[in-house]
């Protein structure tokens, strides 16, 4: 068995490196798909919502696969020939408080809008209400937690370290 899983890892990698957008974007559309499958059954829903588990595919499929894929070339650029610990510490501060706002906004206008099919008036208040604390939640535990995300071969940064 382990040899056909490692068989399939090849495989994916090439594919990788061959088509780097394409296979993220199917990747990110599957991984979407499977978390929404996994989200139903644990809101125990007994029939699977097949129209909001393709909703959720076409989501990661055309929106985050691609924009993880040029968010990632576009890190690569601004911060070309460097690495280490401080790089990548600086490399998501700046995802944090540019892409992440506009990510975590864009998928509760996708899901209210299109997966859940609300009225743009109620779309509209949910985003008042609610988006301040979601993109506040995601700040708490990306910027206020960076040494969980920054790691290396070596072990997790401590931030007293930088």
């Amino acid at each position: 068995m382990s040899e056909i899983v490692s068989q399939a890892w090849k495989r994916y990698l090439l594919q990788l490196q061959l088509h780097p957008l394409r296979t993220k974007a199917i990747t990110t559309g599957v991984i979407a798909g499977g978390s929404d499958i996994i989200a139903q059954k644990i809101a125990g829903i007994k029939k699977l919502h097949f129209k909001r588990l393709l909703f959720m595919m076409l989501y990661g499929f055309a929106y985050a696969g691609p924009l993880g894929h040029f968010l990632h070339k576009m890190m690569d650029a601004i911060f070309k020939g460097k690495s280490g610990k401080k790089t990548v510490m600086k490399q998501v501060v700046l995802e944090q408080l540019t892409v992440s706002p506009w990510n975590n906004f864009f998928f509760m206008l996708y899901y209210a809008l299109v997966i859940e099919g609300r009225p743009w008036g109620f779309v509209k208040s949910k985003l008042r209400k609610d988006y301040p604390s979601i993109q506040l939640t995601a700040w708490k535990e990306n910027l206020f937690n960076l040494e969980s995300k920054i790691c290396n071969n070596q072990g997790c940064l401590e931030m007293e370290k930088l």
